[in-house]
């Protein structure tokens, strides 16, 4: 079924990217009164020393106004060039090269980069016996539990079927709006080419030794070659919960687990159109994390993974560049999202982007509900900011853009919709893909070039200055970079 295919009851709307407070022309409020000062202050220095310094000063703010009002890469050229001098003082201060040393305790179970905070607790289910594995954020208290999800899908379901998913997914970010204890949430699909030992080994344990020769050689020779023609798609759910924002905060460790655990009870992800295998244990997430950073290492045997200790999941050596991440002779390239279409799109558009390549994908879509007061404010604080710049706009021009119309309109359907109980939720989606050899960057980066451009509107640009943190953000480490700190 194609993009035009698909029936308009399976289509989406009502994405919009928050503008912020409105200005002067297309500036924000903050970069207007910044500019209003910095002229005052041009004014002041002219009248009390020479109006020759204005031939300084008045081409500086100009230009600092111009980086401000003008874009590049779907952001304001002044926060774009801002990032790229930062990143080169961290990068010639060597701040972005990363070696694994050992280190006396604590330091030495550190993971690199947003995960140094991190760390991986054995937990119990009271209910199964079986193991969890929860990510405790020893900085902000959070917790972070994952649950391993079948890799099926949609296509070929029925309309009633598709629609009822959605509405479910839509049921289950309400409840998190309404728990305070849930800051936010993340689902990834990680596609890896080739199943590798994991098959060797699955094929071993039913292979008989009585077996025609025949049927022996042709399973050899399956096992053999399959792993270069196929792809483990492996998704999971991550949910990042806050303990101590209930009620009767836990007071001591093993209480704030019970407590994450009983939260993640709540989450009901059945009519989604995701099928639950199970909660993750810590051999799961020792294996996503290492095997993100040494893809040889995602279908290892399971006693080899049990052995890794929290530290050692983490690169041994990592550099952290403009536009790619070097990690244990691998090399990674993150894509975040520069802009959803205007129009309706199919509830598949996704699908270049999870279909297998030749390199390992992972495809992330981070979440954070609104509570409902809070939603209403942003909404009500957007709806002011596209009328003052549709008004802005009228009175140097005559008339208002019809992009600011439409803009405007997008905004007050949105506060209509949440005002009659819909939840206002902040997403993001981001890509990543790994090349074991970093000789082959360029082909990994037309790979993912072509499947952006095949989503028909959904526009990708790289991680410019932030590609270890986005490489962090698809792994259940509990970083979502809508979740502040």
């Amino acid at each position: 079924m194609t993009t035009h295919e698909v029936p308009q009851a399976l289509r989406v709307e009502g994405f919009r990217a928050r503008q912020g407070s409105a200005g002067y022309g297309s500036l924000s409020k903050g970069v207007t009164i910044a500019g209003a000062v910095a002229l005052s202050i041009d004014g002041l220095l002219a009248a009390a020393s020479s109006p020759a310094t204005l031939l300084v000063t008045l081409p500086v703010t100009a230009l600092g106004l111009g980086l401000a009002a003008a874009k590049r890469h779907g952001m304001p050229a002044l926060s774009y060039y801002w990032a790229r001098a930062m990143w080169k003082r961290a990068s010639k201060a060597e701040v972005t090269s990363y070696r694994r040393v050992l280190l006396p305790q604590p330091y030495a179970m550190d993971l690199v980069g947003v995960g140094a905070a991190s760390t991986l607790i054995k937990a119990a289910d009271p209910t199964s016996g079986r193991r969890i594995g929860v990510v405790h954020d020893r900085t902000t208290g959070r917790m972070a539990v994952s649950i391993l999800l079948a890799p099926g899908g949609s296509l070929m379901a029925p309309t009633a079927t598709v629609q009822g998913g959605l509405r479910s997914w839509a049921a289950v970010l309400d409840s998190m709006a309404t728990d305070p204890q849930i800051n936010g949430a993340s689902v990834t699909v990680n596609i890896t080419p080739g199943a590798g030992e994991a098959l060797g080994d699955d094929v071993k344990k039913r292979r008989r030794d009585d077996a025609p020769d025949l049927a022996k050689q042709t399973i050899d020779e399956l096992v053999r070659t399959t792993p270069a023609a196929t792809a483990q798609v492996s998704p999971w759910f991550n949910v990042i919960i806050d303990p101590a924002a209930g009620a009767s905060p836990p007071g001591d460790l093993h209480g704030q687990v019970a407590e994450t655990l009983r939260v993640a009870d709540t989450i009901d992800l059945s009519g989604t159109g995701a099928d639950v295998v199970r909660r993750a244990t810590d051999v799961d997430v020792r294996r996503i994390v290492r095997g993100a950073y040494d893809p040889a290492v995602f279908n290892a045997r399971e006693e080899e993974v049990e052995e890794l200790l929290w530290a050692e999941c983490g690169p041994q050596a990592a550099d952290d560049g403009w536009e790619e991440y070097h990690h244990d002779g691998a090399v990674s390239v993150s894509w975040v999202l520069r802009e959803m279409p205007r129009r309706p799109i199919p509830y598949s558009v996704l699908l270049p982007l999870l279909s297998p390549g030749r390199f390992q994908r992972r495809v992330t879509l981070a979440y954070r509900v609104l509570e409902p007061e809070e939603g209403e404010r942003v909404l009500e604080r957007e709806i002011s900011a596209a009328e003052q710049r549709s008004q802005a706009t009228a009175e140097m021009k005559g008339r208002d853009r019809w992009s600011q119309r439409a803009d405007r309109g997008r905004a007050e359907r949105a506060a209509a919709q949440a005002a009659s109980g819909a939840q206002v939720v902040e997403w993001t989606l981001m890509v990543t893909g790994t090349a074991s050899d970093p000789d082959l960057l360029p082909q990994l980066r037309q790979e993912l070039e072509i499947a952006a451009k095949s989503m028909r509107g959904v526009r990708l640009r790289p991680a410019y200055g932030a590609q270890a943190a986005v490489f962090a953000a698809g792994l259940p480490l509990g970083y979502n970079p809508l979740v502040g700190g």
